[in-house]
């Protein structure tokens, strides 16, 4: 058993609408104690840029190169996890000194593995200087390095969680986490097999850039606009059919893989609805490649707010004889699970430990990774 240390989870993910922080006592291995979490959300003209971002990035030919506005938003970016750290510290009454390191996930503004590229903005040497505590970031790169997809990263956390939920007697395997953010992904968790990971399709990112190209506004709150409308079985079987779901690699996805509808598809409501069903049909489609059937799915991420995605999900996860439930059914946090991943990869990082898995990336063998960044440099 290693050292128990107190860490801190930053995610900033797909959806680019603010940053979850998180705490954790852990020592990057079984023992995990959850602390205190929160979200810090970005202003609407920083999601424009963020947005903009996006769109510069993709002239990016190696990992270093900022090209556009990318230079000044990877400070601008920083900065803002700066505050966050520092709000969330006064928030909870937590001495900048207990902190023994950050987890930075930073922004990506580029996912291509198949070109073993990946950037995620962010600079952690300001970040450290900044807040005065060890940050350990850019944690995908070195897993690209070793013939790896660079995601996803959190199964080495949904595991340690399912094994303390599994010695409690709480859970029937084989369990899946399933975390539907923009892009959704599953980490299969069985009694005779390895660990196994993949991103399983669209999350929400489909019905964000739906509804804010149509409705002028960023996300489908509670499913309100899905619960108006009817599924379009021709669009959804459009989705459905991409060979990414048929194919017998698994990769991981880009926010880019799969776009939204056109506006004569189908109108907002009617749309919206399609979408959601494709968020919880992708995942059980996927489902299909794991080594064994699931009996239980655990559903963290935004998505799992969105009540059509649950409704669909349960009902498609039913008829193949299993079960769906929100990770707080099971005592998780389903908001703050992927900043407290972080959390738990940054101490993982710091021992040496692996981060990712032949079975969850397509790593060569099981790696580490992180660059690290001292409180106390420069």
């Amino acid at each position: 058993m290693g050292k128990i240390m107190t860490a801190i989870g930053l995610m900033s993910g797909t959806s680019m609408d603010g940053i979850d922080v998180a705490l954790l006592r852990t020592d990057g291995d079984a023992i995990v104690e959850q602390g205190p979490s929160a979200g810090y959300a970005y202003e609407a003209r920083f999601r424009d840029r963020l947005k903009q971002g996006l769109e510069d990035a993709k002239s990016i030919a190696s990992r270093e190169q900022r090209p556009g506005i990318l230079a000044d938003l990877e400070r601008e970016l920083t900065l803002r996890h700066v505050e966050a750290v520092q709000a969330f510290l006064r928030q909870n009454n937590i001495l900048r000194e207990s902190v023994d390191v950050i987890g930075f996930h930073g922004q990506t503004v580029l996912h291509r593995p198949d070109d073993a590229l990946t950037v995620q903005i962010g600079d952690g040497a300001l970040l450290a200087r900044e807040t005065g505590i060890d940050v350990v970031y850019d944690m995908r790169a070195n897993d690209m390095e070793h013939g790896g997809q660079g995601a996803p990263l959190i199964p080495a956390y949904h595991a340690a969680l399912a094994r303390n939920a599994a010695a409690n007697g709480e859970l029937v395997q084989p369990v899946v986490f399933v975390n539907i953010g923009g892009i959704s992904n599953l980490t299969f968790i069985g009694a005779d097999v390895g660990l196994v990971a993949y991103d399983s399709g669209p999350g929400n990112t489909l019905i964000d850039q739906w509804v804010e190209a149509h409705a002028g506004i960023p996300f489908d709150q509670g499913g309100m606009i899905a619960s108006e409308g009817s599924v379009l079985p021709d669009l959804a079987e459009r989705y459905l059919l991409n060979p990414f779901f048929s194919s017998d690699r698994r990769r991981s996805l880009d926010r880019n893989d799969f776009a939204p509808p056109k506006g004569k598809d189908a109108n907002l409501e009617d749309g919206a609805r399609t979408l959601a069903y494709v968020t919880a049909a992708a995942i059980i489609k996927s489902a299909s490649h794991l080594p064994a059937a699931p009996r239980t799915y655990i559903v963290c991420g935004g998505g799992r707010l969105n009540p059509v995605i649950m409704r669909d999900l349960a009902s498609e996860a039913t008829a193949h004889g299993a079960n769906v439930l929100a990770a707080e059914a099971v005592g998780f946090n389903g908001d703050s699970m992927e900043a407290e991943a972080w959390a738990y990869l940054a101490v993982r990082a710091q021992r040496g430990l692996p981060l990712t898995y032949p079975g969850t990336t397509g790593v060569r063998q099981p790696v580490t990774g992180g660059k690290f960044a001292s409180r106390t440099a420069g």
